[in-house]
């Protein structure tokens, strides 16, 4: 046999490594035509294509001249007993020629393929395929409300990576420990929030919504359904001041306040989840301090320095901006304006938020007993309709499990009570972790707790009324009568996302 490579070439290591770095080659060859052809891939096989196959390639490479260093020195051995010669390339010799041809030619190939490569390993593992899909019982619930969210089509790295090396490294070597408490199961039940690491939303954020362009108010209509038989609707018309502005605006006001860039906000929390607040620093544009301290929940001054306190920034309010679990209530008053429950089915609003509220071990589990629940009560309270409104019911409880499935993951002990909501206070605390009345400074000045300070209620009630617009605003009036008990308690200590409106 003619042998075209040097002897030392013929050995079982690097055979075996040659063999590897051609069959890997021509796998990821395959997998990445395959990706243009058909517009992209599944989660694993991304892994392999990007990952897994490029190492074993390398893997090989490196077996080559690995093997060829140990049979130079056999044969060395073998035929004088000496030390084998020192590395050299003998171009007159045909078989050197070749070696050195097929080695500079691989050499080029190797690094267009290894940029290439890196470039698309890079770009999948900043995927939301990667992200969302590859832990997929970990991921799941945030996969699936992301997917659902307005920001369903910000990958998840602009938000929790976002541009530079430095945090894509950072994430990286945040990630190899995600993956080895995947592999092991070593996860908590449900993720725990807020997310330490996260990086500042000024960073992130701040590259879309741009706080200096945050301007005026908007109007918006929140539809309600009551827990009675006819689930009498009750609509709120307001009036939200977002606020926002510049310096060269002028001072901001309304909600965007708190973002301006002419104000500084610092806080103390006593819990991990930031629920409990226990001391305000603010700053505002003409570099008055002023420092407010939680009555029911006191810090000294002088054991501020054993906190670190958090500036506030976007998160502290939009929490969930992508990654919102509906409470059974909200969601199906949802689902009743949007007329994928019949308002005009009896009860349907209470059917269908105790089906929902209901404990489930699984999905699967769950769907199937959320049909079985909303038949047995019409069969029991209005046999009639459960004949005459079939359709109604049967699309009733499609709509009832897709809520649901975007909402509720067993598995992971994941639902709307688990990760409060922020945005507003009606079946949180939101704004009423600081706008409580409990945070005063020494002088005896509270921190606001006006509620017409971010917005004003424009009509409210049923039907006819709710087209009457109060201009100047109108007083908040309870749907049920329980005398002046809303105005001393938060609106979360009964609004549990629950049987409530």
């Amino acid at each position: 046999m003619i042998r075209r490579f040097p002897s030392s070439a013929y050995n079982p290591i690097s055979m075996f490594g040659a063999v590897i770095a051609i069959v890997n080659f021509v796998i990821i060859l395959g997998m990445l035509s395959y990706e243009l052809v058909i517009g992209g891939l599944a989660p694993y096989s991304g892994i392999i294509a990007f990952i897994i196959l490029p190492s074993a390639l390398v893997m090989g490479l490196v077996f080559i001249p690995v093997g060829m260093h140990f049979e130079r020195r056999r044969l060395a051995k073998v035929e004088n007993g000496e030390k084998p010669r020192s590395f050299y390339i003998d171009l007159g010799k045909p078989s050197h020629r070749l070696a050195s041809m097929i080695f500079i030619s691989g050499t080029i190939i190797f690094l267009i393929a290894t940029a290439v490569g890196s470039y698309r390993a890079y770009e999948f593992t900043e995927s939301v395929t990667f992200c969302g899909e590859t832990c997929h019982v970990v991921m799941e619930p945030e996969a699936v409300a992301h997917k659902n969210s307005a920001h369903a089509r910000v990958t998840c790295a602009e938000c929790h990576v976002g541009h530079g090396a430095g945090w894509y490294v950072q994430s990286k070597l945040s990630g190899a420990y995600q993956v080895y408490a995947a592999a092991l199961n070593l996860y908590p039940r449900p993720i725990p929030t807020p997310i330490e690491n996260l990086r500042p939303a000024r960073e992130t954020c701040e590259q879309c919504h741009w706080p200096d362009k945050f301007h005026g108010s908007q109007e918006k209509v929140f539809n309600h359904y009551m827990v009675d038989e006819e689930n009498t609707e009750w609509s709120i018309r307001m009036l939200i001041k977002t606020g926002g502005g510049s310096k060269e605006a002028g001072v901001a006001q309304g909600i965007h306040w708190h973002m301006n860039i002419a104000n500084e906000i610092n806080y103390i929390a006593t819990d991990e989840s930031r629920e409990e607040i226990a001391w305000v620093k603010i700053k505002d544009h003409e570099g008055n301090v002023r420092e407010y301290f939680n009555e029911l929940n006191p810090i000294e001054p002088e054991d501020i320095k054993n906190h670190e306190p958090r500036r506030m920034d976007c998160i502290d309010c939009h929490n969930r901006p992508a990654h919102i679990y509906q409470t059974p209530s909200k969601a199906v008053n949802k689902a009743i304006a949007s007329g994928d429950i019949e308002q005009s089915l009896p009860s349907a609003k209470r059917i269908a938020v105790e089906a929902l509220i209901d404990e489930y071990t699984t999905k699967d589990s769950a769907l199937v007993t959320i049909k079985e629940q909303i038949v047995n009560a019409y069969k029991e309270e209005y046999p009639d309709a459960l004949e005459s409104r079939k359709d109604a019911i049967d699309k009733m409880i499609v709509s009832v499990q897709d809520i649901y499935s975007r909402n509720f993951f067993p598995e992971m002990k994941v639902r709307w009570d688990q990760y409060p909501d922020h945005i507003g206070h009606f079946t949180s605390q939101g704004c009423y972790r600081c706008h409580n009345g409990n945070l005063v400074s020494d002088s005896g000045l509270a921190i606001s707790t006006d509620c017409n300070n971010c917005h004003i209620i424009l009509s409210q009630g049923q039907d006819s009324e709710t087209k009457s617009i109060g201009i100047n605003g109108v007083e908040f009036k309870h749907p049920v009568d329980i005398d002046g008990a809303w105005q001393e308690m938060a609106c979360s200590e009964c609004h549990t996302g629950t049987s409530q409106l």
